[in-house]
């Protein structure tokens, strides 16, 4: 008789014990849920406008429409106009005065696509004042 008696021989264990690594998990996904609140996306503040200063008295409009036409105003004249004709017809309505501005008018259904191919259009043109026409908020104070 030995004194160890009925011991069994323990073998490797073939099998992992995934209870540690589920536990680890847990606390991983309640890190995140706890800072995901935290985390800011990628958002874009863009600029509104209150106020503006006081509108130039002669001004030339391009006008963008969603369907990719172009028209320009001048006072109470307007005419199409076609990307390559653009330029010259925004040359003619100048005249000798380069200093009249020129102002982009689009609907909020054209791509902004188009709206930056004309700006860059007349930019590349050396077209010394072009902007963006908006329009402008009211306060409900000054209602």
């Amino acid at each position: 008789m030995s004194l160890r008696g009925n011991t069994k021989r323990r073998g490797m264990m073939a099998e992992m014990n995934v209870v540690p690594y589920i536990d680890v998990m847990l606390v991983l996904v309640v890190i995140l849920m706890v800072a995901a609140p935290f985390v800011n996306p990628s958002v874009v503040n863009l600029p509104s406008v209150n106020k503006a200063s006081k509108a130039p008295e002669q001004v030339i409009e391009v006008i963008v429409y969603p369907d990719s036409r172009l028209s320009i105003r001048q006072g109470k004249d307007m005419k199409p106009v076609d990307i390559p004709g653009l330029v010259a017809a925004v040359k003619t309505a100048q005249g000798e005065k380069s200093n009249i501005p020129v102002v982009i008018a689009a609907d909020k259904d054209v791509r902004y696509e188009d709206v930056v191919n004309v700006l860059k259009l007349l930019q590349s043109a050396d077209v010394p004042r072009v902007g963006l026409a908006l329009r402008i908020e009211r306060s409900a104070e000054a209602r």
